[in-house]
């Protein structure tokens, strides 16, 4: 099918401010509209995402979609300045884009937003806006939950990651517009961009817990604001997986749910592989909500996920061994449960330890060398390596030998009654696989500063001495674990240099 690529386009919004726009339109549609697919991110349609853009949205614009590909306020070429993350004004745009594409010529009225990570994140907060021609989104590694789940903080512990982030979108900022698509006064609208930019990290930083800042954006605020389907996909390898079996749970909507081996890549690229054919399920997706068309998805399971087989615990994976599983409903107990009790022994077991005695630990500060990145993308050297580098800094916890196959598919849970001896701590659990070679594979893991164990909105110190019981939800996760292996999990007291 020929196409026709629109290179820029000008979206007028009702107060003078232009937004740059790429549209990919399929042959004939300006006397045959289709129903469209808009993307709307920050990171510079012109050069930053261009050549992940062009075989993405072609692929869309050849199975009959107009696919549009939307620079946000302040970015790439588009008019005005980006203030922070997902505010209200870019939502507010985004509604007018909406209105904007459903009213063309090429569209047919319905419309559909997909996105990866901020556009995952604002194709969720503006679904719960309820734009009229908004029909489906499509959000992969995104979040319902700005303060637990996102590239800030992690169980109320400030993660270094924040700083990075920061210094990515100052360089993505502090790059001039094209003065091709920008024209004569391209200069001047770069150097005001860089004067009012602000210091991305100090603003996060700023808010320490889950106040009213990080609520706006969150849609666990009100599940019931999101009243089109849902499609949400995460990796194992990336860090917003979270927020898939809650959002299948939680949203009152139809919903489907993939989770695969790979890290913060879209999954036709998927690294850790094997990849699949994620657009051909995009479209299939779009076919069913844009176009009326039964294309099937909706009668798959719910929750498709890969569950990790054990491999050796290297930091470069390209490959990921396992198999695919399909729960009709999540949450599923077709699993089931496994309760397992720490021992002072350092055992791992299926009954209570008579002895319940107290365990001491202060980990190094350097403890967590073996923890990889906190957000995989498919480069080399992120995954975690051997956790034996770690091990000597925790309390440790393993099972015998397996006799038998254990499966885990879902967030793993740990309670524990614990004391601390001065009013701040944070607190590091680690779910682990221990290879008959002795290497330790981590499967899941979690933080908490312990000021927050009752609340991320209302943290209170310790008192030290004072014993509580504490619940420790950690990441979740999709594993096999063999028999010949052994569980272990292992407690520390700092996760350097994660947090």
């Amino acid at each position: 099918m020929d196409l026709e690529v629109i290179e820029n386009t000008w979206i007028t919004l009702r107060d003078g401010t232009r937004l740059a726009a790429r549209i990919w339109l399929p042959e004939g549609t300006r006397s045959r509209p289709v129903p469209a697919v808009l993307e709307y991110i920050p990171y510079r349609k012109r050069d930053g995402t261009r050549g992940r853009d062009e075989p993405m949205h072609g692929y869309f614009a050849q199975n009959g979609y107009a696919a549009v590909r939307v620079d946000i306020r302040g970015t790439g070429e588009s008019d005005g300045h980006l203030a922070d993350e997902y505010l209200k004004l870019e939502q507010d745009d985004a509604l007018e884009v909406i209105d904007w594409i459903a009213a063309q010529d090429w569209c047919s009225g319905n419309v559909g937003m997909m996105g990866k990570s901020w556009s995952g994140f604002n194709c969720l907060q503006v679904a719960a806006r309820r734009p009229a021609a908004l029909k489906a989104i499509l959000t992969c590694y995104s979040t319902d939950d700005r303060f637990r789940d996102d590239i800030h903080f992690m169980g109320g512990c400030l993660l270094n990651d924040n700083l990075w982030w920061g210094s990515i979108m100052l360089a993505y900022q502090s790059r001039p517009l094209d003065p091709e698509i920008a024209g004569e006064g391209w200069r001047a609208r770069w150097l005001d961009r860089i004067a009012t930019m602000p210091f991305f990290p100090a603003l996060w930083t700023a808010h320490q817990s889950y106040d009213a800042y990080w609520k706006h954006g969150s849609v666990q605020e009100d599940w019931s604001a999101i009243q089109c389907p849902v499609m949400v996909v995460g990796g194992w390898a990336d860090s917003y997986t979270n927020s898939v079996p809650r959002l299948l749970e939680k949203l009152q909507v139809p919903s489907r749910g993939i989770i695969g081996p790979w890290g913060h890549v879209y999954p036709h690229d998927g690294i850790p592989g094997p990849a699949i054919g994620f657009l051909q399920e995009a479209a299939r997706w779009w076919d069913y909500w844009l176009k009326g068309v039964d294309s099937g998805i909706m009668d798959e399971p719910q929750l498709r996920a890969f569950i990790n087989d054990p491999v050796a615990p290297t930091g470069t994976r390209d490959v990921q061994l396992g198999h695919w599983v399909g729960e009709g409903r999540w949450p599923t107990s077709a699993i089931g449960t496994k309760v397992l009790h720490l021992h002072a022994t350092g055992a791992l077991s299926g009954e209570p330890d008579p002895e319940d005695a107290p365990l001491p630990v202060r980990s190094p500060q350097d403890h967590g060398r073996a923890a990889g990145e906190w957000m995989g993308t498919g480069c080399a050297g992120e995954m975690p390596t051997d956790q034996r580098l770690d091990d000597g800094g925790s309390l440790n916890f393993t099972t015998p030998v397996l006799a038998k196959t254990v499966e885990v598919l879902g967030a793993p849970e740990l309670l524990l009654q614990l004391a601390s001896d001065v009013p701040v701590a944070q607190l590091r659990v680690r779910l682990c696989d221990v290879l008959p070679s002795g290497e330790v594979l981590r499967v899941s893991y979690q933080v908490l500063n312990l000021t927050h164990r009752d609340s991320h909105e209302n943290p209170t110190p310790l008192e030290p001495g004072r014993t509580y019981r504490v619940k420790i939800t950690l990441s979740a996760c999709g594993h096999r674990f063999l028999p010949g292996h052994r569980i272990r999990v292992l407690i520390g007291t700092a996760y350097w240099p994660a947090i």
